[in-house]
Parts: structure tokens; C-alpha cells; sequence
């Protein structure tokens, strides 16, 4: 294994959970009416071209035309994604501050849209530890696509194996693997702590 010169991150379930069922569960008094509404109207693969670059105000008006008696529920997609993120992932914020105290360059990748990265970023100060973002729906690109982890690595300045990637996503990391990144398969904080000790990063 190279040295890992970098520890680059994710931000949604590895910095911060996220859970889009939050901003609607006061809405649904039967369960299965949310998660049909959140397969049906809002899909994940929906919420993907957010990612992707679309605007959220394109989106919304397009989604609510075709679902009118949802067309509330569907804008406070936009209006209430910030209720989505509830706070931090145990233990992340600590790692941060540590490798950072520690002199290693720490950087991002992370699948969010334009607009509600705009939103969210300033209510969360630890992206402050952070030398670069790399924000898909800006760039117009999406993990897994090859294509970030190319960009990253230009604006980065870091060759891909002397750099870790951090991502609950195992379509990421594989992709991130393809691209001759190392790679660590977030689960929880305490999984991340013992291979960054293990690779000399953290004192042990």
C-alpha cells in the first residue's frame, strides 16, 4: 500500500447523516403512504439528477405537474432539505478534527445538488477543516461516474494511490478502486478509526 499523502471524504452518511423521510414524516400518518410517496413521486433516481446538475426549481415545477396533489409535499423537497440532515455521524467530526490537527490535507467528493449544497454548507462549520469540495451538482458530475474522481484529483494535486477515499457507498469506493484511489467502505466511525491508525494517519 502507497503512504496516503490526502483523506478525502464524502459528506452524506459519512460527515452528516441523511435521511429524506424526515421532512415528510409529519405529513403521512400511515407509513406505507410515506414510502410510497418517496418511491413514487420523489425516487431516489429523481433526487439523482439533483445531483447530477439539474436545477432544484426545474425539478420541482416538472415533478409537480405530473403529481399536482402532491405538489406541496414535492417543493418542500427543496424548502425543507436541510430538515434531511439532522446532524452529524457519531464520531466523524472527531476523526476530522484529528487528522486535521494533524497536519493531513483533508478534502471532499460528495454527491449534492447545487442549490442545496448553497443551503446547507454554511450551517456546517467542520467543511471549514476541508482544502477543497468537490460538489457533483456544481461540477455537473456524479460518483460513480470516473470522470469526479479524474477532476478530484486535478484540483486535489495529489496522485489517486497516496490518496484515502471515504464513502458508504460501495459503488464508490469500487469505482474510487478503479481509479486507482485507496479506498475505505464507511460504516461507522469507529471502523474508520482503526484503519487510519492502522495506516499511520491517527496515532495508534
Amino acid at each position: 500500500m502507497s503512504e496516503v499523502e490526502a483523506v478525502v471524504f464524502d459528506v452524506g452518511n459519512v460527515l452528516v447523516r441523511w435521511d429524506r423521510r424526515l421532512p415528510y414524516i409529519d405529513h403521512f400518518d400511515d407509513p406505507a403512504e410515506l414510502d410510497r410517496f418517496l418511491d413514487e413521486v420523489i425516487p431516489l433516481s429523481w433526487h439523482g439528477q439533483h445531483d447530477a446538475g439539474r436545477s432544484a426549481a426545474e425539478m420541482v415545477a416538472e415533478r409537480s405537474a405530473q403529481f399536482p396533489h402532491y405538489a406541496p409535499l414535492i417543493a418542500d423537497w427543496f424548502a425543507r432539505f436541510n430538515d434531511s440532515i439532522p446532524g452529524p455521524v457519531e464520531g466523524s467530526p472527531e476523526l476530522v478534527e484529528a487528522l486535521h490537527a494533524g497536519g493531513v490535507p483533508l478534502y471532499a467528493i460528495t454527491n449534492f445538488g447545487a442549490d442545496t449544497w448553497a443551503g446547507f454548507a454554511p450551517t456546517f462549520p467542520l467543511l471549514g477543516r476541508f482544502r477543497d469540495i468537490v460538489v457533483s451538482g456544481v461540477e455537473k458530475l456524479a460518483k460513480p461516474d470516473p470522470a469526479i474522481f479524474a477532476l478530484a484529483q486535478e484540483r486535489f494535486g495529489h496522485s489517486p494511490e497516496h490518496m484515502l477515499f471515504v464513502d458508504d457507498s460501495l459503488p464508490n469506493v469500487k469505482a474510487a478502486r478503479t481509479c486507482g484511489w485507496q479506498a475505505h467502505h464507511f460504516t461507522d466511525a469507529g471502523g474508520l478509526e482503526r484503519d487510519l491508525k492502522a495506516r499511520g494517519l491517527l496515532a495508534g
